[in-house]
């Protein structure tokens, strides 16, 4: 690995990073197609009431989520010991193949099944390639090489998914998975050509890979995860129809939105990881209030052109700033069970995904507004700092009976000292 050039490292993060797009791609795009898909998947909902038929179609959102939730902890912990560039093609193969059934199967039951299984790889292909970065970079820049194979997910939400959402509304949405498609087809060729062999560790075993949820520690900053990301999702699944309806403008303008949280999502990808390789905790208090003050201008602000495009910015800069740091001290806290520590994040950032489009679409579905969901984000914030505050206390009582310290946290002890 040390001998590799610099531009054979970039060339590997670049490659990691394309898949990252794609599973941008593949998880976002509906969230911009929510009304063509209720159109064509339950056409007789549409028609009598779109709200509920939007709500209902959220659950394909939900469903790729809950993919996520099974299948990162269950890849990662059973496939640590193999070669990580050979599990990385392996999972792509299932996303290409799992996306393709997505855009060709015809009822809103099928499509449900097969957003439920391109769900499957997603955890385990950012937690894999997240330990290739970490390796490429080199130490003291682990949340940055985090940050950097994100950084193909915030990079989907400027280019990708506007694009592809434009492309489905004047093509089908049907036709925006083929593209999706095809960008994970492009990843398997990208990854085999430059990503360099590294080999797995031999040593990890089912059980010592599953001793992570052991830790205390582990699941705080899993829920943290869940509950803070919640928030994101239950505004990012609507986006659409606050768009048309609430601040009335044409469904052309969706990408546009979409541009501007992707624009959001990557500052706040990058900023984030900074932050975090200087004190974890302390960025993720900091990001949780600025999550807070984001939604309430979600809220107040959305039904103005203006504000529309300010708020979404600031929600998904907000919200992605958060990502480095849970996925950082997730490693931190697991020991040896680093594998599944860097996959388990997803899964935790994704049941905020179900439980936002779910808690969102109730709300709507009961006449609240395509709004409601931002009070939904708000009231999610509270046990999401609650949940860090514990954590900070619990570990030092730890510290207090003599255990190791972690050193991001000596810098956040003497910020809040």
């Amino acid at each position: 690995m040390t001998s590799l050039s610099p531009a054979r490292v970039r060339l590997a993060l670049l490659a990691l990073a394309l898949g990252g797009f794609g599973i941008g791609a593949t998880e976002f795009v509906a969230m911009g197609l929510l009304p063509e898909l209720a159109r064509d998947l339950l056409p007789q909902l549409a028609a009598a009431d779109p709200e509920d038929a939007n709500a209902r179609v959220g659950w394909l959102i939900s469903a790729y989520a809950l993919g996520v939730v099974v299948g990162a902890p269950t890849i990662a912990a059973f496939s640590a010991r193999f070669a990580r560039k050979r599990l990385l093609l392996t999972l792509l193969i299932a996303f290409t193949v799992a996306t393709l059934l997505s855009a060709m199967l015809p009822t809103f039951e099928s499509v449900l099944a097969a957003r439920f299984v391109a769900g499957l790889p997603h955890g385990a292909y950012f937690g894999i390639a997240a330990l290739v970065a970490a390796e490429l970079m080199g130490p003291g820049k682990r949340a940055s090489g985090v940050a950097l194979v994100l950084s193909g997910l915030t990079v989907a939400n400027i280019v990708g998914v506007p694009l592809i959402t434009l492309l489905g509304q004047v093509a089908g949405w049907r036709i925006a998975y083929l593209v999706v498609a095809a960008i994970f087809a492009a990843t398997f060729l990208a990854v085999w050509a430059v990503v360099p062999f590294q080999a797995g560790d031999p040593a990890a075993t089912l059980k010592r890979e599953l001793r992570a949820f052991g830790r205390l520690q582990v699941w705080l900053a899993l829920l943290v995860g869940a509950v803070g990301f919640g928030g994101f999702f239950a505004v990012y699944t609507y986006i659409a129809p606050v768009v048309t309806e609430v601040a009335r403008l044409d469904q052309t303008a969706v990408p546009w939105v979409l541009v501007s949280a992707g624009v959001g999502m990557t500052v706040g990808n990058i900023l984030g990881g900074r932050a975090a390789d200087r004190s974890v905790l302390r960025t993720l208090f900091l990001c949780f209030g600025l999550f807070a003050v984001s939604l309430v201008l979600f809220v107040t602000t959305a039904s103005t052109v203006l504000g529309l495009f300010v708020s979404v910015a600031a929600v998904s800069a907000s919200a992605s700033a958060l990502s480095p740091a849970i996925q950082t001290r997730l490693m931190d806290v697991a020991g040896d069970s680093q594998t599944l520590a860097a996959a388990v994040n997803h899964a935790s950032l994704n049941i905020g995904n179900s439980l936002g489009a779910w808690l969102g679409g109730l709300t709507i579905a009961a006449g609240l507004g395509y709004l409601s969901p931002g009070w939904i984000g708000l009231l999610l914030c509270v046990p999401g700092v609650l949940l860090a505050v514990l954590a900070v206390v619990l570990q030092r009582r730890s510290e207090a009976a003599g255990d190791i310290r972690l050193d991001e946290d000596a810098v956040l002890d003497r910020t809040l000292a």
